[in-house]
């Protein structure tokens, strides 16, 4: 079976993994990224790097943007320059966290022009990115999703979950389970540390059962080792959190927890310089509550 070709625009903590897993199952890759650098490091893999996005996208089956937002995709997308150098019937695959009402408008117009588009943000972090087990909601026509189905295998388990915009609510649900569980695990991990228990011995105790989980056992275990190098930083756990809670005035529901652990983020963030480190280190936050050093 042939191989789509396939443009990568944004070769960052989760692109880089992304565009390799992808060229070591035998597609033609073309990354472009705004820090050339970056994109210039998966020549060794494979990938052809091009100076900018119209040269990217030029004669690409499958278009895939993991950016830092829903504003920097829809930049490209609006861009004549970007869209006059598409392929014909070409999918652009937003895997970027946007907004739902961002992953439509971007849809509208892709499909005016005669293009498909899949909103299909992922979770997992980096290590699911680099072991190609990503989870990844996609948002979109159906028939779309069957067409990009074997170039999201690669990359992941994907799950068609709804129409455009679909996706895209989807990772903000997903947003805010891994947030708050973030902050009751950094509540746990406190608790038995000052209370004198093992963290480790204890996450292994709880491997099965009911409060067991992967933040649990990863997070957890960089909380007691204060390994705070960032899988998912900060900074992009409280844009997705400020995109849910948005998204929930909206349709005028309040979520209280949501709320909460955004407003730790946000102080996490902006005033205890937290903004790049992994979004485990809330924490840092946890213990600065309490007047406790790291």
């Amino acid at each position: 079976m042939s191989k789509s070709h396939i443009a990568l625009l944004g070769t960052g903590l989760m692109g880089a993994p992304m565009a390799r897993n992808l060229l070591a199952a035998g597609h033609p890759v073309t990354v472009w990224n705004r820090t050339a650098e970056k994109a210039q490091a998966l020549e060794k893999d494979g990938a052809k790097v091009a100076p900018d996005v119209p040269g990217a996208v030029a004669g690409a089956d499958v278009i895939i943007s993991m950016l830092s937002d829903g504003v920097a995709v829809s930049q490209l997308i609006m861009d004549t320059a970007v869209t006059d150098a598409l392929k014909p019937a070409a999918i652009w695959i937003d895997m970027s966290s946007a907004k739902p009402e961002e992953a439509r408008a971007q849809a509208g117009h892709l499909t005016q022009l005669g293009f498909d588009h899949l909103d299909a943000p992922v979770s997992g972090g980096t290590k699911g990115a680099e072991a190609g087990t990503l989870a990844i909601m996609a948002g979109g026509a159906t028939a779309c999703f069957a067409r990009a189905e074997p170039v999201f295998s690669v990359m992941g388990r994907p799950v068609h979950v709804g129409p455009s915009g679909a996706g895209q609510l989807s990772k903000l649900a997903n947003q805010a389970i891994v947030a708050v569980t973030i902050g009751v695990v950094a509540e746990a991990m406190l608790l038995l540390r000052e209370g004198g228990a093992d963290p480790a011995a204890v996450r292994d105790a709880l491997k099965g059962g009911f409060a067991d989980s992967t933040i649990l056992q990863q997070h957890g275990g960089r909380m007691t080792e204060g390994n705070f190098e960032p899988g998912g930083l900060s900074k992009f756990q409280l844009k997705d959190l400020d995109n849910l809670l948005h998204e929930a005035r909206g349709i005028g529901v309040t979520l209280p927890l949501a709320q909460d652990v955004r407003d730790r983020f946000e102080r996490f963030c902006n005033e205890l310089g937290g903004a790049n480190k992994d979004h485990s280190g809330l924490f840092l936050e946890l213990l600065d509550q309490n007047g406790m050093a790291s």
